[in-house]
């Protein structure tokens, strides 16, 4: 049966429709223990790892250079487990970086049955490597498998295997203080036949991949502008006459007719089908100089992500004068739980950034109450929070013929540390506070790391 067609119009609550309901019930009953025919099969194992070392290593490119921002540039070793409907996971390697190898028929090429997260390793100033909230990456990670009905696994047993990858690869590939590198955890169904149903055979794999820093708008690609900038293609002209400004991120406000995700659905699941659709509408943003589209819901226009990151906005309230930090709300399925969301939200709750003086509203918001706060000079500043473009201020947003400049993008600002962008780069220091080890706390997870020429 095709897909229906999605009415942009709300749709009753997820909690009382019935397809809801089963989805929900079905993704709990893969949450549990793997079994067939009644008798369990192995969990996945971190003591069973074995390594397989690269004998043919790569050179590690200078930060900055065209290999980095190709995006393209892995690390010298992947991790691989692979997953039988009969035998559940079997013994998970580390070995060379390579192609994988999969039959034409491939459940994954046909059904979307693809999960992934996006994570980061960070090279401390005090020469440690960290890991940040792991476990809620894992979680997720869980969380989304089981959404399209790919192998639970203990998410304790996937971050020591994490762990015990990041210590091969941390002394070649994160060797400076305060630089990272990203990884990509990523599960595929991969049974060789037809047919919509539940996979019978997974491969999850980790890779790790040197990536720009994205949320700095000077660290800029040999010949093209940085993602934080303007005008992404040579010779188009966006429509907002504050290009020129260039000091945070540029959002076009999605149309009626663009939707990213809706109640009930699977936007709140990290899974490859969330973005291919997307990127019709990433590139019309690109094309007219703008860095993402505002992804908004309903004929309410309600905000929801920016791009691929969850979306915060800074106002006073209309009616006490205090200050106000408002998300989109979980629970209906339409954005995602980012780990760097959760973090934004228990430092402001705990007053480690905003005094104990903002308040922390999650809840349904629209464009026009955006409006509404710029025309009565309550809204203070927005940012976007994700792990690839990290805490990105926004100077303005595109919505269907209006331009909604926030302080950061207005004349008279004189940079990324105007007050336009205060309250968001307190919220980025704090965090890499943590994950750079200037601050101790149970997010920042030290790996322990083999040496270098341990593995030459």
């Amino acid at each position: 049966m095709p897909p229906v067609a999605v009415s942009p119009v709300s749709p009753p609550s997820p909690t009382l429709d019935n397809t809801s309901k089963l989805t929900k019930a079905g993704t709990a009953a893969i949450l549990e223990k793997t079994v067939s025919n009644g008798l369990q099969v192995a969990d996945l194992d971190a003591s069973k790892l074995t390594i397989t070392r690269n004998l043919n290593p790569k050179h590690v490119p200078a930060p900055n250079s065209a290999e980095v921002w190709s995006q393209n540039c892995t690390t010298d070793h992947m991790l691989t487990a692979r997953w039988t409907e009969k035998a559940g996971w079997e013994a998970p390697e580390i070995r060379p970086y390579g192609p994988l190898s999969i039959m034409p028929t491939a459940s994954v090429l046909h059904y979307a049955t693809e999960c992934f997260e996006g994570m980061k390793a960070y090279r401390g100033v005090d020469g440690k490597v960290r890991l940040f909230r792991a476990d809620r990456n894992a979680k997720r990670f869980l969380q989304s498998a089981a959404r399209i009905s790919l192998p639970s696994f203990p998410p304790e047993e996937f971050v020591k295997l994490l762990k015990k990858f990041v210590g091969v690869e941390a002394a070649k590939w994160i060797a400076e203080p305060e630089s990272f590198i990203y990884i990509r955890p990523t599960m595929i169904a991969t049974a060789p036949a037809l047919g919509v149903q539940r996979p019978k055979e997974a491969l999850m794999y980790i890779i790790m991949v040197m990536f720009p820093s994205l949320d700095d708008p000077s660290c800029k690609p040999p010949s093209v502008p940085t993602p934080l900038n303007a005008a992404f293609s040579a010779g188009t002209q966006p429509e907002s006459k504050h290009v020129a400004a260039s000091k945070g991120m540029r959002l076009l406000a999605s149309r009626h007719d663009m939707i990213r995700a809706w109640p009930g659905g699977f936007g709140n699941a990290k899974v490859g089908a969330n973005y291919g659709p997307s990127l019709v509408a990433q590139g019309e943003a690109r094309a007219r100089g703008y860095d993402q589209i505002l992804w908004l819901f309903g004929n309410e226009c309600f905000v929801t992500e920016a791009g691929g990151s969850n979306f915060f906005v800074l106002w006073e309230n209309k009616q006490t004068g205090r200050r106000e930090l408002i998300t989109a709300p979980l629970g209906d399925g339409v954005i995602l739980e980012g780990v760097t969301r959760a973090s934004v939200l228990e430092l402001v709750r705990s007053g480690a950034v905003g005094g104990g003086d903002v308040d922390v509203i999650e809840r349904k918001f629209t464009m026009h109450e955006l409006i509404d706060a710029q025309t009565e000079g309550r809204l203070i500043e927005a940012f976007g929070a994700g792990t690839a473009f990290f805490i990105a201020p926004v100077q303005d947003i595109h919505f269907r013929g209006t331009d909604l400049v926030l302080p950061l993008g207005q004349e008279g600002q004189d940079g990324a540390d105007a007050d336009g962008a205060s309250f968001a780069l307190a919220v980025k220091k704090a965090l890499k506070d943590v994950m750079y080890g200037r601050r101790e706390h149970e997010w920042g997870i030290v790996v322990e790391e083999e040496k270098e020429d341990a593995y030459e």
